[in-house]
């Protein structure tokens, strides 16, 4: 019996370990996006304590050096909180790009399959023609060799 053999299953094959590297890119992105979204919620903790700090030293007596020292504090955080979301958004913008590699690389690897799906039944059909042939010889021969 013949044996199907798909002429562009290299090709397939070469999908596969696209997709399957697209989809270890698109977890470290992941990855990055939310150590670094982890980061960004850190510094805004961080930012939190820092004024609760300075509303507690506004109040009763003023040290104004502390207070100075308070609002540098804060002023400081605000800076490193609004570093951290340009750097969460980069690694967003990385994510979502990552994300639709891989849904392009996915597309092409189920075409591929689809097209190997439709080679495999037209091999089914091909293989099927012949049986029905060579059935069709046998009883000729039979119904003539009578």
């Amino acid at each position: 019996m013949a044996k199907f053999k798909y002429r562009m299953q290299n090709i397939l094959e070469i999908k596969l370990k696209l997709e399957s590297q697209a989809k270890i890119a698109y977890g470290i992105a992941n990855q990055k996006y939310l150590s670094e979204q982890k980061a960004l919620q850190e510094l805004l903790i961080r930012r939190t304590g820092y004024e609760m700090a300075l509303k507690k030293l506004m109040t009763g007596t003023l040290d104004m050096q502390k207070v100075a020292h308070a609002r540098a504090d804060v002023n400081a955080m605000k800076t490193l909180v609004r570093r951290q979301m340009i750097v969460v958004h980069k690694a967003e913008l990385e994510l979502n790009a990552a994300r639709q590699k891989l849904n392009e690389i996915m597309m092409e690897r189920k075409t591929h399959e689809k097209l190997r799906e439709k080679a495999f039944e037209q091999f089914k059909e091909e293989i099927k023609e012949g049986e029905s042939k060579e059935i069709d010889e046998l009883v000729s021969f039979t119904y003539n060799s009578k």
